[in-house]
């Protein structure tokens, strides 16, 4: 009798990566013209899912929202080891 604790999960998304880098790279600019470190407020916003770690500056909260954080992890992970 096989455990099924023992068998790996596939995790798989939808290819929205363009649309995910997109909105990254917006709301990364946002963040930077208004002062922030980009890098920081993004990471507290995924950690946190609190959207006031990001700006309201060119409408970068609601762009950022549009898309689940688990699909800005996978971009994120995925463009680091590309690299």
């Amino acid at each position: 009798m096989t455990d099924r604790n023992d068998e790996t999960v596939r995790f798989h998304f939808e290819n929205e990566d363009s649309k995910a880098k997109d909105i990254l790279n917006s709301v990364y600019d946002a963040l930077l013209e208004k002062g922030y470190n980009p890098i920081n407020q993004i990471v507290g916003y995924i950690l946190s899912g609190d959207p006031t770690y990001i700006t309201s500056h060119k409408n970068a909260r609601n762009l950022i929202r549009k898309i689940e954080r688990d699909e800005l992890v996978e971009e994120l992970v995925k463009n680091y080891l590309e690299k």
